[in-house]
């Protein structure tokens, strides 16, 4: 890494004309027509639910609170640094005093998250708040905006893949920062990220804890004489593809065509990502009954305040035109442990896991949880953080 700059403090303030633009916008949304029957039942099964979306619209134009949600983060220490002309943003907390040292544990959103997700896990982790004191360590977390996402954009600038976003975060761990060694928390890209810095540089990263599996999905990868739970993975991955991965197929194609729509209209900014709430967390209509409404509307206002819904499709384009980040036939040595949420968009069986990942130190089933873990399940997505990562 040729050039990195240093941290600068950084405090969210979003301009009142931007705000009182959005409101603008939102006041003359054109709705689209939907299939009566998706109407009658308010279900999703073409996409959007238009009951919920207006409800959501209206919410956000008339009663969401902004400024207390740039409030909430502002309340944690956070940077801004050049890395290779790249800007990174980043919160850097420090841990509570405890019985052991703290070790520093970067954190890594996906998409279409921000680091909105961790503002409930961020106390959980840093100060120690384990009655029995099973899991005595605090963390000093560094909560990174990835490369391209959010505060960690700018216009202009350079799109970059995901091993080139490790590149630069293992740059703000290792050389801005200072750090020889750390942890990493990942899920849905961040995953991605933790299992190729792991396989990379495993010297320098000490564990990882993952909320999603990044595993191929080739079918040929599935051993020829199937364990029922490969049968069951199998299953779930073909539906999948045929019934849920249309996003992907056009963020990875023609990612720029669908930026022009979703910086220009906020409406169809929130359908974009609230479908992906609604879709993939532990709920049974709305997402709001497990995660709460300002919160994804802090998420996707950053993405519509920031203009960078664009460029944080970009790991889709380059993940089918780039080599798989685990080279066939190795596999990461380094101590992972895994939370598996029943409401993830996949579930591997460990069977399958232990292919890429030799040191499986602590494999969970939750009961309850989806995709968004860090904001669905908190307390038990840091409770497993500490299991697997205690000395």
């Amino acid at each position: 890494m040729k050039d990195c700059g240093n941290p600068l403090p950084f405090r969210l303030q979003i301009g009142e004309d931007a705000i009182v633009d959005l409101h603008e916008r939102l006041a003359r949304t054109r709705f689209a027509d939907e299939p009566p029957d998706q109407s009658l039942e308010q279900h999703w099964r073409y996409g959007t639910n238009n009951r919920w979306l207006r409800e959501l619209l209206g919410f956000w134009r008339e009663s969401f609170d902004w400024r207390a949600e740039e409030a909430a983060l502002n309340r944690f220490p956070q940077y801004r640094v050049d890395i290779d002309g790249q800007r990174i943003h980043f919160l850097h907390v420090a841990a509570a005093p405890g019985q052991l040292p703290s070790r520093p544990l970067l954190l890594l959103h996906g998409w279409p998250g921000s680091v909105f997700e961790f503002l409930e896990l961020i106390p959980l982790l840093s100060q120690q708040r384990d009655e029995e004191n099973l899991f005595p360590e605090n963390y000093t977390l560094i909560v990174a905006s990835l490369p391209g996402f959010g505060l960690s954009f700018t216009p202009g600038q350079q799109r970059v893949p995901l091993q080139r976003m490790g590149d630069l975060l293992h740059a703000l761990m290792h050389k801005v920062l200072g750090y020889p060694s750390y942890l990493i928390q990942g899920g849905d890209w961040g995953s991605f990220i933790a299992s190729d810095l792991a396989f990379r540089y495993p010297k320098q990263v000490e564990a990882v804890h993952l909320n999603f599996l990044p595993l191929r999905r080739d079918a040929l990868l599935l051993p020829e004489n199937e364990h029922p739970e490969e049968a069951r993975y199998a299953g779930e991955l073909a539906t999948f593809l045929r019934e849920e991965a249309g996003y992907q197929a056009i963020q990875g194609t023609r990612p720029q065509t669908l930026a022009y729509a979703l910086t220009d209209s906020p409406a169809g900014l929130a359908a974009w990502i609230g479908e992906k709430f609604q879709r993939w967390s532990d709920c049974s209509n709305t997402p709001e009954e497990v995660i709460a409404r300002s919160r994804i509307l802090a998420n996707i206002s950053l993405y519509w305040f920031t203009a960078a819904i664009g460029s944080s499709f970009w790991p889709y384009y380059t993940r089918a035109r780039t080599p798989w980040f685990l080279p066939a036939g190795e596999a990461i040595e380094v101590p992972m442990g895994y939370c598996q949420f029943p409401r993830e968009i996949l579930k591997p069986p460990q069977r399958l896991a232990e292919r890429s990942y030799r040191r499986i130190v602590r494999w969970t089933e939750a009961e309850r949880g989806g995709h968004f873990a860090a904001l669905e399940q908190p307390e038990v997505l840091a409770h497993e953080i500490r299991a697997s990562f205690a000395r």
